[in-house]
């Protein structure tokens, strides 16, 4: 936790803008159900990036489905601020 802080607080002071998201949120965000088993978050991970000849691990498919949240979160917010 405190390492955790540590780097929020260095992000902040320069100014990087910080995304945070509940496994529901990235769930939701990737599969269209929050509830979705890791599995399932992994095979949309595939599919949406058009993964085919790669064993994904399911740490990385997290991590790319974090990725894919936030680029989701960034253009929803990007077009609520250009109106």
């Amino acid at each position: 936790a405190h390492v955790r802080g540590v780097a929020l607080l260095a992000l902040a002071e320069a100014n990087v803008p910080i995304g945070e998201y509940s496994p529901m949120e990235v769930k939701t965000s990737v599969v269209g159900y929050g509830r979705a088993e890791k599995e399932q978050v992994q095979q949309m991970v595939r599919i949406i990036l058009g993964i085919k000849n790669k064993e994904l691990k399911l740490d990385e498919s997290d991590a790319l489905a974090i990725a894919i949240c936030h680029a989701h979160s960034y253009s929803v917010n990007k077009i609520l601020k250009d109106k």
